[in-house]
């Protein structure tokens, strides 16, 4: 499976594929041009807003979000046909798998025999797992059943398999030597997988947020409301999995009966097309928004300049719609949430606070286990070289995928059942969740480790002895501790109010779209008298929704926290950029 071939698709099915992308543009990029205008409105409103004290304690760390290289030979299944071939494997720091003939081939700098962005792929470790998945990917129709012949290559026993699997690329199938090894490349895969999905999630840009919230909008137009994991990817990635997703179910109903063979190599077959599809789909996608981004840059620029002047009088002309609007839509949301939402808030609250809180605590664990490492050495074995590696280790223990993974399980511990509690609401975003806390837990984990180094570089000197230096270190743990609790504190907070609003607030605007969105005509002509795409009455209406919910999920919230001041520690949430009304 790891080879590949010609594409399946002729040249009339490719040209149809360009223009499921073109027509797909054509309805995704006037709602991002909106969206891009009302990031502008939003960023300059919090320039000229009253600065609220800076919430974070810790230092921000300044590595990029990476994964550590990693490489090692593995066993790999590909060629045509398909066979068991050794090979040299090696996972980049952005996310990217590569795959060579041999090491030497690596080390000389040679062309890899593949690769693969491991963005949306699962790691699988278990062949009869990855078997039943086959499986169950083309099941055979009733009556139609067609004996096949047995696959040596699948049905070979392997004792250490690492096998990824996409729900629209090709599979690429492995087998380590050892259970060290497996365990090794499975941590290694995983946070490449993350790195590489959440990308737009830990973009701090205007233009990020932007994307996202456009990509939500036009599948609301869709009909598609609840949040789900269509997200996880770069901009093109995103884009091509909306369309994919589009495009499968009469795919599936024309294709899937006329696929030759039966079993595993009709799911084979069905996976080729499905990558080749995929394959075109990105390409084009791609191809179109960097066409775009001229334009883009031009447009924030213009923005930039026409906004600026006239935001004190769209801010009011925004509040008084808003205050309009909060009164005619008050009575059947408050319904819509008591009937609908209040049963369930306090155990999703619950649940996502324990998730956040177990994983944060699992950071602060290693991180006094991590100083405490520094101190003993310090003491004991007071070798400058020595030293030096020992904080060089304590530097990399946010990349260090086997240290993390006490933190990284706790975060995926109740994704079960986060996932039913949330189902009823149309949220299918669980691997998303999991990877905001696993994100959450490294950023705070690099942050401690950057504030610790750089703490302790500034009151250790050379004239301290190993004595003196260890109690200096001790006054700088003291103080890394206490920043870490309030920054995890105010953390998790916002990572609730987040969630939470990304479970519910879709199946609110669903509930309500039949009886309220057709009242929002009424107030749309003061909203186009500002001559603006930065203002639309659809986007005031989603804020008052918004901050109506909000007002829920923060009592609940509080309530989740005992005496807890929640107030203080919501400052700076992004998820309510104009009121707390």
């Amino acid at each position: 499976m790891g080879g590949r071939s010609s594409s399946p698709l002729d040249k009339r099915q490719q040209q149809h594929l360009r223009g499921q992308v073109d027509a797909l543009l054509r309805n995704f990029l006037p709602k991002y041009r909106v969206q891009l205008a009302a990031s502008v409105l939003r960023q300059i409103s919090r320039e000229l807003g009253p600065q609220e004290p800076a919430g974070c304690q810790l230092l921000h760390s300044k590595k990029l979000p990476r994964v550590r290289e990693h490489r090692g030979p593995l066993t790999q299944l590909w060629g045509q046909p398909p066979q068991w071939q050794p090979i040299f494997c090696v996972l980049r720091g952005d996310g990217r798998l590569e795959w060579f003939s041999h090491r030497e081939e690596y080390e000389n700098g040679g062309r890899p025999l593949g690769s693969a962005a491991l963005t949306g792929y699962t790691v699988l470790t278990s062949q009869r797992e990855y078997l039943h998945l086959l499986d169950a990917l083309c099941p055979d129709s009733p009556g139609g059943h067609i004996q096949e012949e047995p696959d040596p290559l699948l049905e070979t026993p392997m004792n250490f398999p690492l096998f990824l699997q996409h729900p629209f690329r090709r599979h690429l199938c492995f087998s380590a030597a050892t259970g060290e090894a497996q365990r090794a490349w499975r941590l290694a895969l995983q946070g490449g997988i993350r790195l590489r999905g959440t990308v737009l999630q830990r973009s701090q840009a205007p233009a990020a947020r932007a994307f996202l919230d456009a990509v939500r909008l036009y599948r609301q137009h869709q009909g598609h409301f609840g949040h789900d994991d269509v997200t996880l990817g770069s901009d093109a990635e995103v884009l091509t999995t909306v369309l994919v997703r589009e495009l499968l179910p009469a795919l599936r109903a024309k294709t899937l009966p006329s696929l030759r063979g039966a079993g595993r190599a009709r799911a084979w077959a069905w996976i080729e097309l499905l990558d080749a599809i995929h394959v075109a789909v990105l390409a084009q996608a791609s191809t179109g928004l960097r066409a775009f981004q001229p334009e883009k840059d031009e447009l924030l620029a213009a923005l930039e300049r026409t906004i600026r002047p006239d935001v004190d009088q769209m801010l009011q002309l925004r509040e008084r719609v808003a205050g309009r609007l909060r009164a005619e839509v008050q009575g059947p949301l408050e319904s819509c949430l008591h009937r609908k939402v209040d049963a369930q808030l306090p155990q999703v609250t619950r649940t996502l606070l324990n998730t956040v809180e177990a994983a944060l605590a699992e950071v602060q664990t290693l991180i006094v286990q991590g100083m405490d490492r520094l101190f003993c050495h310090l003491r004991g074995s007071p070798s400058g070289a020595r030293l030096r590696k020992e904080v060089y280790s304590f530097g990399e223990m946010p990349w260090d995928p086997e240290l993390m993974q006490t933190c990284y399980r706790e975060a995926r511990r109740s994704q079960r059942h986060l996932e039913q509690l949330a189902a009823p609401f149309g949220f299918l975003g669980g691997r998303s969740l999991v990877f905001g806390a696993q994100d959450l837990a490294q950023q705070l984990m690099a942050d401690a480790v950057a504030t610790f180094l750089q703490l302790a570089d500034q009151c250790l000197t050379m004239a301290l002895d190993c004595d003196q230096a260890a109690q200096q270190l001790e006054k700088v743990r003291g103080r890394v501790l206490k920043k870490f609790q309030s920054d995890s504190g105010s953390a998790q907070r916002r990572f609730i109010r987040e969630w939470q609003l990304r479970i519910f607030l879709p199946f609110v605007l669903s509930q309500l779209e039949p009886s309220c969105k057709a009242e929002l005509s009424e107030f749309e002509g003061d909203v186009l008298a500002v001559g603006s795409p930065a203002l639309t009455i659809e986007g005031i209406y989603e804020d008052v929704v918004r901050g109506v919910l909000l007002q829920r999920i923060d009592g609940e919230l509080k309530k989740a926290l005992g005496d807890s001041d929640v107030s203080c520690s919501l400052d700076g949430c992004s998820e309510a950029p104009w009121d707390q009304m």
